[in-house]
């Protein structure tokens, strides 16, 4: 996160001679010190007098398009600064802020070019260094932003442009270096909630949950209704197993915006982790109801109707992934598995080849199709992929029962032996778990090598 970028607002001092009347002088006061409706009204009659000319027209210009811009009227406030760069070529700020109207209609390549206007006029200009710098952010090209949040620094140090420099280094990856600026930007604004967020996100990213978790505390202690803060720190409470934790913060999260998408998905995974599949699925359900498109959430209200079972609702959720993503290989290998539990044997094969064909080398869709051939009875194909899981994954224990399953009903009953005692020694819990999916216990006791 970062703020806002900065408009400039002109005000001379100008000679009074260059006032027509006392009136005049009134509205030029108002056009630089009041805001809003007023300021433009009273900028549009300086303009309309026909008694200002040059720089100091420019300046009005310049003055109303910066409210023109608060308001969010961008065309009018493009017009007015293409007319004070017009009046006075040599005026930075007008270049600026024109780059910043162009900024909020998402043109940042014309953005970029007033900012260098503005730089060219005004080496000195930090605003507008630090402008083009958020610019180059939202085109990706980080590294470009860094050297101008570097000479907005340099110029004029402040708690946002380390911030947005932290942001920037964070996007490439080098979170030591984006900790120091956010760091930085705490040192000079102990009470900036945002950079103590940025920092949690970084410490995060590096894996440190719980120096995450302090700094979202910190950004929350000064901001309470800082929804992003919430739902980060929850995200970084189910990476600590802290589940009830997490669940309390996406409440906290959702009763600020019942829209959160977002919130609602994790708090649907978080009672997944905690074995509440109902109240998984319901949350699931109110995140699709906002966003229907959503193929993460489709993705876990999937896994939740497995594990209950429910193998026709988990197939359907499986539908939508890959229709929403169909390039995703780990989708299509999932609903492999889930129309292998609900015998749909052939169906989950092509799904299985459609993944491998996506990722050669993907274990675990060898693994699910070995699964689907043995479900089948086609023990010598599923004897071959699972030589081709275990060829990628020596150690792969359900790949290393299902191989034994299928040797054992092969007529190799010593080889399969052999595979089942590894997994059973790897992971004992094995034969429950493929009995729980179909295949039944080797019929006579298996001793381990």
């Amino acid at each position: 996160m970062s703020r806002r970028p900065r408009l400039i607002m002109f005000g001379a001092a100008l000679a009074v001679s260059m006032l027509a009347a006392p009136a005049s002088a009134a509205d030029w006061d108002d056009c630089i010190k009041q805001s809003g409706d007023a300021a433009i009204a009273a900028c549009t009659r300086v303009i309309d007098s026909g008694v200002y000319s040059g720089r100091v027209l420019a300046q009005a210009y310049n003055n109303r398009g910066v409210e023109w811009t608060a308001k969010g009227d961008l065309a009018r406030a493009l017009a007015d600064f293409d007319e004070a760069v017009r009046h006075d070529p040599r005026q930075a700020a007008a270049f600026n802020n024109r780059g910043l109207a162009h900024a909020a209609k998402g043109d940042f390549d014309r953005a970029i070019v007033d900012y260098d206007q503005a730089i060219e006029r005004d080496p000195k200009n930090a605003a507008a260094h630090d402008n083009r710098g958020l610019a180059y952010v939202k085109k990706g090209e980080p590294r470009r932003a860094i050297a101008d949040y570097d000479a907005a620094i340099e110029l004029e140090p402040d708690a946002a442009r380390f911030n947005n420099r932290g942001n920037a280094y964070a996007s490439l990856g080098e979170f030591d270096r984006a900790i120091r600026d956010f760091g930085e930007a705490i040192a000079l604004n102990a009470r900036y909630a945002v950079a103590f967020y940025n920092r949690g996100n970084a410490f995060f990213a590096m894996s440190d949950a719980e120096r995450a978790i302090k700094d979202y505390d910190q950004a929350l202690a000064l901001d309470a209704k800082y929804q992003d803060a919430l739902v980060n720190r929850g995200v970084a409470q189910e990476r600590l197993n802290r589940h009830d934790r997490a669940i309390a913060d996406y409440d906290a999260a959702i009763r600020l915006d019942p829209k959160d998408v977002f919130a609602r998905y994790n708090r649907g995974n978080a009672w997944l982790k905690k074995g509440q599949f109902d109240r998984a699925i319901a949350d699931y359900d109110q995140a699709l109801a906002l966003d229907d498109r959503n193929a993460g959430v489709y993705f876990s209200r999937a896994i939740a109707h497995e594990i209950k079972r429910a193998f026709a609702k988990a197939i359907a959720d499986y539908d939508q992934v890959t229709t929403l993503q169909p390039d995703n290989a780990v989708a299509w290998n999932s609903r492999c598995w889930a129309r292998t539990l609900a015998g749909q044997y052939d169906a989950a094969v092509s799904d299985c080849n459609e993944a491998l064909r996506l990722k050669p080398d993907y274990v675990n869709a060898f693994d699910s199709r070995g699964f689907a051939h043995l479900r089948a009875g086609q023990f010598k194909r599923s004897i071959e992929d699972y030589d081709q899981a275990l060829r990628l994954e020596p150690r792969k224990v359900a790949s290393l029962y299902g191989r034994g399953m299928a040797r054992r009903q092969n007529g190799d009953e010593v080889g399969g032996n052999a595979d089942i005692a590894l997994a059973r020694a790897l992971r004992p819990s094995v034969i429950a778990e493929f009995t729980r999916y179909g295949v039944a216990a080797p019929p006579v006791q298996v001793g381990r090598f």
